[in-house]
């Protein structure tokens, strides 16, 4: 779910599937943005700004709504605030706008930082993050052509080319900046057809979730009259002869609106035929919250459906194409383990699977023995755990995880295999493919490199540089270090800081800690104009690797998770701990951000920790933890992390962190910018809402810390913002943690 991350999991679209319901990215703040020359003052000090005292909040109405929880009564005061769509509620967010924005407006370094976000940003790039994905798209090669997306740095929105060779001069096919005079009409998702003569890809309006399917001709760059709604999370997966796709859809609710509180079911869409002649394929309906998500294999003959119901697990079932009265044949029905198809040849079917290897494996099944004591391991579990496969030229190339950061492996399918070498301790994104393909891309980043696009080819495992952003940045002015910190309970934690060489550790640095911690997303190094401005300006950057993310496995993933969850808030504690401890700053310079999960993260901590931090910056986060997955289908989605409040044990874990739940009356809290979107429907708004009404109303007279609501009336929950945007948003935010860290802002 993710600062939509900049992460792509596996090889094809509908390996992405479970990522793309999490709630938001994780990893980088922006991704492929610019990083600049170093400016500002030697060393910071803190500012004096002038002073921000606490505001007059908005008058929010206290209910009485109180809701029994097996044998526990817990009162909800701000259950109106969820009714989003009532003049009451839009009201009282327009008076919150009211007091944040002029405030943000007037902080001193809130222009500065503008002006340099917005002239780090410009700079030509190739590659991107996609609306409301969490995977870093690369070029894809179809039929001699070549796809990618790029961006002049003067762009909004990227725009997707195509070429008839590497080398060849590209020609815009679809440019998403002319679809909205505001460009907050964003392309969410793309799929080129086997043949490259048809483009399906689907935009998301305002920020939703909520997609429209478009198809367009490569050759005229011009649409068809075709359109698919009803569609949130789907991949788009061609027939062989490109003449259709199959896509999965949500029922309509009534005569124009889908309804996600119901399954999905498959649907085949012939191209030239309205959606309402689209054959439908696949339901389940012995079960009420899986999902099904088909992907047709390369030769035509089969579809592989996976199933999805939350993180921790998916099934895996087969239908056979060619006879078009088969049944699905229900391969992987174990729900026991993550697996992931990644190509067949003949009978095997190769599979990425946790099941017996939580670090992850690769194993070969036989539909004629499907049983598990038949598997044949074709890549064996290592100590390094397994971030994502693709079977392509009879190899498999492996993406490891080595203490947070990406390491590459080619096999072939005896097992042999050598390590594919990197530019650094960073993050690789992309190598996606299909079983006959030649080559792939990907690309490579870290906390101070722009993305930059490979070619691999496959059979000699050699790489080439394919486009690499020219940046004013000298890296050797940075450093990045990684140590590691003994949570409360002992476990050993990651975690990265990057700042200038030249600062000393005086326990005087400005300090903004980032985290996650959740639904199996791993937090690497990744490039971001936004960390590197606060870099430039003497600022440390640090990145915690908690539990409840994917760094070391799925065993380090379930330990933050439903009744441990708790552990995830000790390990960033802990890195918090740390950091003054070891006079990299003070609880008086430190400040913390985190976004969805991470939100709810960060929610956490400020209400368990307040006398931490100088300053929080929650961003659309989920925050009320009793009644997350009463949102949607997809919120209910991520109980496999964090539980539901109908089970009694659950319950008591969740009502012991949800941060709405744990504001204490009379407490000080440090200064909190809470940030979310009006139009957001994955994480919707009035978790923030409803902590921002509880942190305000707590405050005793006497605190002058500011306790701020900023909402966004025309965005969503991820990346799917235009730049101008995003830099507004940043400015803000920046400038918020610059007066309470004391980061002194250049000019």
């Amino acid at each position: 779910m993710p600062d939509l991350p900049t992460r792509d999991r596996g090889p094809r679209t509908v390996r992405r599937l479970a990522l793309v319901l999490a709630i938001c990215a994780a990893a980088a703040l922006s991704a492929g943005c610019a990083a600049p020359a170093v400016r500002g003052a030697a060393a910071a000090t803190p500012t004096r700004a002038v002073p921000m005292n606490a505001p007059a909040y908005p008058q929010t109405r206290r209910g009485d709504q109180h809701d029994r929880y097996h044998d526990t009564d817990v009162a909800d005061p701000w259950r109106w605030l969820e009714e989003l769509g009532s003049s009451d509620v839009h009201d009282w967010v327009e008076a919150q706008n009211a007091v944040s924005q002029p405030l943000l407006a007037a902080l001193p370094a809130r222009e500065p930082l503008q002006r340099r976000l917005a002239a780090l940003w410009n700079y030509e790039r190739w590659g991107a993050s996609l609306s409301g994905t969490h995977s870093f798209e690369v070029p894809v090669a179809r039929h001699g052509r070549y796809f990618y997306l790029y961006n002049s740095g003067a762009q909004d929105q990227s725009v997707l080319l195509v070429a008839d060779s590497l080398e060849a001069t590209p020609r815009t096919l679809l440019d998403p900046n002319a679809l909205a005079l505001d460009r907050t009409i964003a392309l969410s998702s793309y799929s080129v057809s086997p043949d490259g003569r048809h483009l399906a890809y689907a935009i998301a309006d305002g920020g939703s979730d909520w997609k429209t399917v478009h198809f367009r001709a490569v050759d005229t760059a011009t649409d068809l009259a075709d359109e698919l709604g009803l569609v949130k999370f789907t991949p788009l997966s061609w027939s062989p002869d490109g003449r259709g796709l199959y896509y999965s859809r949500y029922p309509l609710r009534d005569a124009t609106q889908g309804d996600d509180s119901k399954q999905v079911a498959i649907w085949y869409h012939a191209l030239g035929t309205p959606q309402s002649s689209d054959r439908f394929v696949y339901a389940i309906d012995d079960h009420p919250t899986r999902n099904p998500y088909g992907e047709v294999t390369d030769d035509g003959r089969w579809l592989v459906i996976s199933v999805s119901d939350g993180f921790a697990s998916n099934g895996v079932y087969l239908l056979d194409l060619a006879s078009p009265d088969a049944e699905a044949v229900r391969l992987l029905d174990r729900w026991d383990a993550r697996y992931e198809f990644l190509g067949r040849r003949g009978q095997e079917f190769y599979f990425l699977t946790t099941a017996g290897a939580p670090h992850g494996r690769i194993v070969a099944i036989d539909l004629d023995h499907p049983a598990p004591a038949d598997w044949r391991v074709v890549v064996a579990e290592l100590p390094e755990v397994v971030d994502g496969a693709t079977w392509a030229s009879g190899r498999f190339v492996v993406r490891y995880l080595t203490d947070a950061h990406s390491q590459v492996r080619l096999y072939d399918e005896d097992g042999t295999g050598h390590e594919l070498a990197l530019p650094g301790m960073g993050e690789v994104l992309g190598l996606d493919g299909r079983a006959n393909d030649t080559e792939l891309f990907y690309a490579y980043t870290d906390f101070l490199t722009p993305h930059a696009i490979y070619r691999l080819d496959v059979a000699s495992g050699r790489s080439t540089l394919f486009r690499r952003p020219a940046v004013s940045l000298d890296p050797a002015r940075y450093v990045t270090e990684q140590v590691f910190v003994a949570s409360k309970d002992g476990t050993r934690v990651p975690l990265y800081l990057t700042s200038r060489r030249d600062l000393p550790r005086d326990g005087r640095r400005p300090t903004l800690l980032y985290g996650y911690g959740g639904f199996n997303l791993p937090l690497l190094p990744a490039f971001s104009v936004p960390v590197a401005v606060w870099l430039e300006q003497g600022g440390v950057y640090a990145v915690a690797n908690l539990r409840g993310g994917a760094e070391y496995g799925e065993d380090w993933h379930r330990a933050g998770t439903r009744l441990q969850k708790q552990n995830v808030f000790d390990d960033f504690i802990a890195t918090s701990q740390w950091l003054v401890d070891h006079k990299v700053t003070s609880r008086e310079h430190l400040a913390i951000r985190g976004r969805s999960n991470g939100g709810l993260l960060v929610g956490a901590v400020l209400v368990q920790r307040p006398d931490l931090y100088a300053a929080a910056l929650p961003a659309v986060g989920v925050l009320d933890m009793l009644r997350y997955h009463t949102a949607s289908a997809n919120a209910r989605q991520w109980s496999s992390d964090y539980g539901l409040s109908e089970q009694a044990d659950e319950f008591r874990a969740l009502r012991a962190y949800s941060p709405v739940h744990n504001v204490k009356s009379g407490v000080c809290y440090p200064p909190t910018l809470i940030t979310t979107a009006e139009r957001d429907d994955r994480v919707v708004p009035w978790h923030s809402y409803k902590f921002a009404a509880a942190l305000q109303a707590a405050a005793p007279p006497n605190c002058a810390n500011p306790l701020l609501l900023r909402v966004e009336t025309r965005a969503g929950h991820g990346n799917d913002r235009p730049a101008w945007m995003q830099i507004e948003d940043f400015a803000e935010q920046w400038a918020f943690a610059a007066r309470f860290t004391g980061l002194e802002v250049a000019p």
